[in-house]
């Protein structure tokens, strides 16, 4: 027989009365009836068998709206109360403070504001206060909050607006295992948590200051160290490495540095390390933490600093790694070979830097890679078809260096590709349509080779491709009149709001798991702008119709070839263009009066071209300084009959020829909104979203 717990009357009026201030849309309250005697049957309740007084309740991710009614307050035996992820409004009740039997208190990610209410003082015996994520919780945090509980082990106020110092009483509460006030407006120097044992400390995107402390009272205990993005400044004390269980530790966005320590090396308990986007310089580490056959770093980024000299082969003997940052330094000499060693490797960047030399044919050795960065080097030689054994490889980009020779056919077999980017090479050679392998393609550039030959016809053939860049080549013949309906990208927009919008496939996602309950994610986020850019090249002929008719595009950039004929008149279609140049071609005919009609124009040259006729839409086209120049035969829509003289739109005698010159409009529209991010560790602020980052764990 099934036992029955009647529910005590007091207690269920306290809980009828909360129900009636709150909007519940999904009907998970409508159990709660003051008729219904069993305990068991009120959603979220639960009872004390002895007493019928209401002992938890926990309404998580129903969809509550509104404020708490007082008269919930008289629950008096409450030890576990648990409303998180709803949309629960107003202040924090005062009269939660009567809650003497409270253990845990949890309403964090609501809509509550004002400030902690005083009266929560006398709940001596509480355990745990989770309010995090509400955003209008503000003011100081309570002097009292460290002392008014001995029992107190878990404190999350994380991203609120609080200000001010973070209580003392905090820094001796002895009871204290986890606290977490991330992302507020805290300032003050960082005090040393002398007395606590804690486990998580987690203080990042705040404004705190002076040099970091030793947390020696934590040595045995401190798992998680998250002080990234303050104002920490001094170096990386040694003290550090003796916090033998630390698993994470992030220090990165702060004012950190001098030299590190050849001292400092971490026991292998440490998984991740992110020292990023500081001042540190001298010698990258080479045995910044221990290694065992069973534990070792998985994420390594010194990324953002100014570390020099070569990258040693320490880094590339801690064979537990799986993403690897040393971007934006000052690194020079060339890519050790012993980088195959790396075999769990996932995403190396090594971007920014002097690193010269070849591309070391031992990469392949990685054979996990997903994400492969040496842009803006100095590397040197032919790509090696031997390359095609990352057969993972989702991005690769290895721009700005001085790689020379064709593109080799084997490459293709890397058929994960959706970003390539081997711009501002001396790559020759003509194109080859093995390539097409790459069916998940969403950007391309080879812009700045040496390039040749005429364009292929499948060349806007690529089903997912969102920007294409081959500007500044040598390419000849005619711009190829078809393929054009391939890409969704290309032929997509919102036609609400006459913006383009891109329906982003699902984001790459790799997880490593840090423990039992937490696993690190790896996030690969592909942006970009919708465009095409053939530039600079020795493409002749007329532009083909189907070009102007792609109403996802939002750049095109054609100019410094030798197209003619007439503009396609078909710009109606186009409600997503941007930036569209024209320029330095042989163009002829009028100026399609559909042109004036772009409403999300923002760039526009047509100049040096041989067009003719009047300018359609003179009041939308006077924000176009100099985009008509240099074609004698245009003037202003009815110039004949008003005596002005032609070809000098909007511009005064001496202005720059060009207004906003051709190379502006692409250097903007190339600039492509690419975020790779990988391990947050915590930490939210924008400058932490470079080309590799590190994303959220998990909890």
């Amino acid at each position: 027989m099934i036992s029955t717990t009647d529910l005590n009357t007091q207690d269920g009026e306290a809980l009828v009365n909360l129900r009636s201030w709150l909007a519940d849309p999904k009907q998970i309250l409508t159990s709660w009836n003051i008729s219904v005697a069993d305990c068991a049957n009120w959603t979220g309740v639960t009872c004390s068998n002895q007493t019928g007084r209401v002992t938890r309740l926990e309404l998580s991710r129903c969809n509550l709206s509104g404020p708490i009614h007082p008269g919930f307050c008289n629950l008096s035996m409450i030890e576990t109360l648990i409303l998180t992820e709803n949309n629960l409004s107003g202040s924090i009740p005062p009269c939660l403070g009567r809650f003497q039997a409270l253990r845990t208190l949890d309403l964090s990610r609501n809509r509550f504001h004002g400030q902690i209410p005083a009266e929560f003082a006398n709940v001596s015996n509480i355990e745990e206060i989770v309010l995090a994520g509400n955003g209008d919780l503000c003011g100081r945090i309570p002097d009292w909050i460290g002392s008014f509980s001995s029992k107190l082990r878990k404190v999350d106020l994380a991203e609120n607006s609080f200000e001010g110092e973070i209580p003392e009483s905090l820094l001796h509460l002895k009871s204290l295992e986890h606290l977490d006030l991330s992302n507020n407006g805290l300032d003050g120097i960082l005090g040393d948590f002398e007395e606590s044992g804690l486990v998580f400390l987690n203080l990042a995107s705040n404004n705190l200051t002076g040099t970091l402390p030793c947390f020696s009272a934590s040595a045995s205990s401190l798992s998680i160290l998250n002080l990234a993005c303050n104002s920490i400044i001094g170096g990386i004390p040694t003290c550090i490495s003796s916090l033998r269980v630390l698993s994470e530790l992030n220090l990165s966005s702060n004012s950190l540095s001098l030299k590190i320590s050849p001292q400092l090396i971490f026991s292998d308990s440490l998984l991740v390390l992110d020292l990023s986007w500081n001042d540190l310089s001298g010698n990258l580490p080479a045995g910044i933490a221990e290694t065992s056959d069973k534990s070792g770093l998985l994420l390594l980024d010194l990324s953002h600093n100014q570390f020099s000299g070569g990258i040693p082969t320490g880094i590339t003997e801690i064979k537990t790694l799986q993403a690897l940052f040393l971007s934006h330094n000052h690194l020079s000499g060339e890519i050790p070979t012993t980088i195959g060693n790396l075999t769990y490797l996932e995403a190396i960047d090594l971007s920014f830097n002097s690193l010269s030399g070849s591309i070391p044919l031992s990469l392949v050795g990685c054979f996990q890679l997903l994400e492969l960065k040496l842009n803006n080097n100095n590397l040197s030689g032919t790509l090696r078809a031997e390359l095609d054994a990352l057969d993972s490889l989702k991005i690769l980009d290895l721009s700005n260096n001085h790689l020379s020779g064709e593109i080799p056919l084997p490459l293709a077999g890397c058929k994960s590709l959706e970003f390539v980017d081997l711009g501002g090479n001396d790559l020759d050679g003509e194109l080859n349509d093995s390539i097409l392998k790459w069916s998940r393609l969403r950007f391309l550039s080879l812009a700045g080779n040496r390039l040749q030959g005429s364009l292929p016809d499948w060349i806007f053939s690529f089903e997912s491709i969102q920007f294409l860049d081959i500007s500044g080549n040598n390419f000849s013949g005619f711009i190829p009149d078809g393929n054009f309906n391939v890409s969704s990208s290309f032929n997509s927009r919102d036609e609400d709001d006459f913006r383009y919008t891109f329906n982003e496939t699902e984001a790459t996602r790799v997880f490593v798991m840090l423990g039992p309950n937490r696993e690190l994610g790896f996030d690969y986020d592909l942006q970009s702008t919708v465009g095409i850019d053939l530039s600079r090249n020795s493409l002749r002929g007329e532009i083909p119709e189907g070009l102007f008719g792609l109403k996802g595009l939002e750049y095109l950039n054609l100019s410094y070839n030798f197209l003619a004929g007439e503009i396609p008149g078909s710009f109606e279609k186009m409600g997503s263009l941007r930036g569209l140049d024209l320029s330095h071609n042989s163009l002829s005919g009028e100026i399609p009066a559909s042109l004036s009609g772009l409403r999300e124009l923002e760039f526009l040259n047509l100049s040096y071209n041989s067009l003719s006729g009047s300018v359609p839409g003179k009041k939308g086209l006077w924000r176009f300084p100099g985009a008509f120049a240099g074609n004698p035969g245009l003037c202003v829509e009815g110039c004949e009959r008003a005596g002005v003289s032609p070809a000098g739109f909007g511009r005064e005698d001496g202005e720059e020829e060009g207004g906003f010159v051709s190379e502006w409009a692409f250097l903007a529209s190339g600039l492509v909104s690419f975020y790779v991010s990988v391990v947050v560790l915590f930490c939210t602020a924008p400058a932490k979203n470079y080309i590799l980052g590190p994303s959220k764990i998990e909890p």
